[in-house]
Formats: structure tokens, C-alpha cells, sequence
């Protein structure tokens, strides 16, 4: 895993003022985390829309560029404007996305929105057997060992046999290949979480 230093971590950006946390700003949803929509996120203290974004990628550059878009007129060019970020990042902002993320096949800790949407995306590797899980660990750490940080990728809809197959194959990859894939699946992890941070369907 990438040491990413002091005060670099996820849920380091900027933290929001009093009055303006979740559930006490304009436009909350009944969770009082998830603002209600487009127009719920539009008119978010900078704050608190910036925390929303870290949480769908942990990069400051990122959330600061999102959220200074606003107010976007659709979701549409929401969705443009985050992946375009996504895909301007430099490599130590790409580094620093990475290191919010678990290995695949291991259970993120925490109570966080975060958390919840790691745990849901790697939900296809909950009922794997013994086996499975053995080979995904190990083929993380070939791929820590050769790439220098953990390998990422959607897994949304995918089984632990399937995650495994694609980490298998990345594993052949160059390193410019195989920083470009990584951009892409970022890109898809950050979408999705970005649809429901806006409470609509991925």
C-alpha cells in the first residue's frame, strides 16, 4: 500500500463548518448524510459537498475541483465533470485515491458511507470459499509486489472467481497499461458512488 504520509489519509479534506454538517445543511436526505438530489447538492455549504466527494474518491484535488462546478444543471453534467476529474489526476492523487480503498476479499471496517459502499461493492466475494479467497490474497500480494500499491478494480456485480480471473490477468500488464486501467476502474468506482451520494440508482 502507498504511504501516503501525514494528514493524507481518507477523511482528511477539508471538514465542514458548525451548523453545516450532515442532516443541518439545505437539501439532506432522509439519512440525514446523502444530499436529495442534484439540486440537494448544489446547495451544500463548499464543506460538506467537498466531504460528500471525498467519499466517492479520496482525493482532495478531486473533491475541490467537483464542487467548485457548481451548481451543475443535470446530473449528466455532474457525471461529465467528475470523470473528467477523475482522469486529470496525477499519479500521487490517483496514489492517494488507492490507499482509501480495501484489498479485494477484505471486509472494510468502519460505519462510514465509505465503508458501506466498499462492502457493497465487493459483496460477490462474501460467499467465496477458503480457496478463492487464499488466491485473491495472494494475487494481492504479487500485485502490491509488482505495482507498489493495491489493485483496484469495480467489482460491482462481479464474483470473487471473476475478481480473481482479472487480477490474474492484470497482473501480466505493463505499468503504463496497467495505470491506465486502474484510471478507468477508479473512474467507474466514482461514478457509481457518485449516483448514490445523489440517492439515485447506479
Amino acid at each position: 500500500m502507498p504511504n501516503t504520509g501525514p494528514d493524507t489519509g481518507p477523511g482528511t479534506g477539508p471538514r465542514a463548518e458548525p451548523g453545516t454538517g450532515p442532516g443541518t445543511g439545505p437539501g439532506t436526505g432522509p439519512d440525514g448524510g446523502s444530499p436529495a438530489g442534484l439540486a440537494g447538492f448544489n446547495a451544500l455549504g463548499a464543506a460538506e459537498a467537498e466531504a460528500g466527494l471525498l467519499a466517492c474518491c479520496a482525493s482532495p484535488v478531486f473533491a475541490r475541483a467537483v464542487a467548485a462546478g457548481r451548481p451543475y444543471r443535470d446530473l449528466a453534467g455532474l457525471t461529465a465533470a467528475a470523470g473528467a476529474a477523475v482522469r486529470e489526476l496525477d499519479w500521487p492523487q490517483v496514489l492517494r485515491a488507492l490507499a482509501a480503498h480495501p484489498r479485494i476479499g477484505e471486509r472494510a471496517a468502519g460505519t462510514g458511507r465509505e465503508s458501506a459502499w466498499s462492502r457493497r461493492e465487493q459483496s460477490g466475494t462474501a460467499g467465496a470459499g477458503r480457496e478463492v479467497l487464499d488466491a485473491l490474497a495472494e494475487g494481492n500480494r504479487r500485485y502490491e509486489e509488482r505495482f507498489g500499491h493495491v489493485y483496484l478494480v469495480c467489482a460491482t456485480g462481479l464474483s470473487a472467481a471473476e475478481l480473481l480471473e482479472r487480477l490474474r490477468g492484470r497482473l501480466a500488464c505493463d505499468e503504463e497499461t496497467e495505470r491506465r486501467t486502474v484510471r478507468t476502474e477508479l473512474e467507474k468506482i466514482t461514478l457509481l458512488r457518485l449516483a448514490g451520494l445523489l440517492g439515485e440508482e447506479p
